[in-house]
């Protein structure tokens, strides 16, 4: 039985008023806590290129690509509750949203120290897979085991986070951010510029900021019990099966598509890493660069798909469609300040990581690929926004498959070994690997189907 929201209750109604406003107004901080959040991975590469070195960069990014796997298992299933949560919002679900909060928080806890243990037994192996420099591999150990400590902390707060914004909060995850941001640099100076710890600071600084955030969050919502009615106690936290089942259905195709975009990457890592230091370094110092500049664009597709759902939940389709275009409009705005960045100051924007002059000169030529990167990235974001706030799980594991495996790989191939372009050929091909699943999300779009799916509140 559907049951009335409470007034006082976080966050924003995004079923009123102007599309353009709410979409901004919610996008903006989600925008600004994803900035912070690449912003304080970047200062861990920043403080460990200056004071340690090309090894100790290496060491990081590469111990750090484990981090990277699990983070998208973090949000995946956070995104999946998220989405959940906006559509019972629209709907005026008040039960429903009690148990998926409980639910959510049970589960991600869970698996997190599941992976945390297997990180942690076996780092040597998976770094030797992922071939890591011999010369680095104990500075990337140092860095994997320590960050590993850490994933209760991260899939804490994922789990805190998508709860709110389904909601339609996005001011609070900001501010824990902020906390962490904080207290990492902080360590960060302190720990590698000053007691020279190398890796192994990073790292500590790294686990200390998680759990300064996941702290926070707990706190808030221990504060605002009633709000979300929240109930500080172990009975609360039990796994509902009809919610589990949703969250399972949404989040393993999100978890699977965002796993095999990272095996994507790792192989591309992996095989630039077998051209020497200098390509190793440039494609390390890249890669942050890249999900750093993409942050604004992934930002509002977040607001995007929780704004989606909402409407759809309370049976605004033409709301939810026209968010679709406002959020195009937006996300190609960020694009073209991205990539005009990226024109006319590539060697500003890696000269923050490294002072290799050989591996400035190169970072060149990687901004100038990842140009037509940026924008495709913009449209498809857009549209796989609908795709998720809808619930169309299926399309997004397709989408996931084409991107993570079939293009990515398959066009990096064809460029290194068939057009014999070398380690160009691998970000060529990772430019490239996101328009035929661009030009699929646009073809359900603009197909309509979407407006005549069945809610997840439907058979929930």
């Amino acid at each position: 039985m559907t049951q009335t929201i409470k007034k006082d209750r976080v966050g924003m109604n995004l079923t009123e008023g102007s599309i353009l406003r709410c979409l901004v107004i919610f996008a903006i901080p989600i925008v600004l806590t994803n900035l912070v959040q690449q912003l304080y991975s970047m200062v861990d590469l920043a403080v460990i290129g200056q004071y340690v070195g090309t090894l100790g960069t290496i060491g990081v990014n590469t111990g750090g690509e484990i981090a990277d796997l699990v983070a998208p298992i973090a949000m995946g299933f956070s995104t999946a509750g998220q989405i959940y949560i906006s559509q019972l919002y629209g709907a005026r679900e008040e039960g429903k949203i009690k148990k998926t909060v409980g639910t959510l928080l049970s589960f991600m806890i869970l698996i997190s120290i599941v992976l945390a243990l297997a990180a942690i037994f076996f780092h040597t192996p998976i770094l030797n897979l992922i071939n890591c420099p011999k010369e680095a591999m104990d500075q990337a150990s140092a860095y994997m085991v320590i960050t590993a400590i850490g994933f209760p902390f991260i899939f804490g707060y994922y789990a805190v986070c998508g709860i709110l914004r389904g909601m339609g909060e996005s001011k609070r995850p900001l501010i824990f951010i902020l906390v962490a941001a904080a207290i990492n640099i902080v360590l960060d100076l302190v720990l590698v510029a000053g007691f020279h710890m190398e890796a192994a600071g990073t790292a500590i600084a790294t686990v200390l900021a998680q759990i300064g955030s996941f702290g926070a969050a707990f706190i808030f919502m221990l504060r605002n019990r009633e709000k979300f009615d929240f109930e500080a106690k172990l009975s609360y936290f039990k796994l509902d099966g009809e919610v589990m089942k949703i969250i399972i259905k949404l989040g393993i195709p999100q978890v699977v598509r965002s796993l095999l975009v990272r095996f994507s990457m790792l192989w591309v890592n992996s095989t630039a890493n077998s051209y020497g230091v200098i390509v190793s370094s440039t494609n390390s110092i890249g890669n942050k660069l890249q999900k750093f500049l993409e942050v604004f664009v992934q930002g509002v597709d977040t607001a995007s798909a929780s704004m989606v759902g909402q409407n759809l939940g309370a049976r605004k389709i033409e709301r939810a469609g026209k968010t679709t275009i406002y959020t195009l409009g937006c996300t190609l705005v960020c694009a073209t300040v991205t990539s005009l960045l990226c024109l006319f100051c590539p060697k500003v924007i890696f000269g923050l990581f490294t002072k290799d002059p050989l591996v400035l000169d190169l970072g060149v030529t990687f901004l100038r690929i990842f140009i037509l990167h940026f924008f495709v990235s913009a449209v498809i974001g857009a549209f796989q926004a609908m795709v998720t706030g809808c619930g169309f799980v299926e399309l997004g594991f397709a989408i996931g498959i084409l991107d993570g495996v079939v293009c990515k790989i398959g066009l990096s191939l064809i460029f290194v070994n068939l057009f014999q372009m070398g380690y160009q050929g691998l970000w060529w091909g990772v430019a490239c690997s996101r328009i035929l699943p661009c030009l699929i999300c646009i073809g359900y779009y603009c197909s309509g189907k979407w407006k005549t799916r069945k809610l997840l509140t439907s058979g929930s």
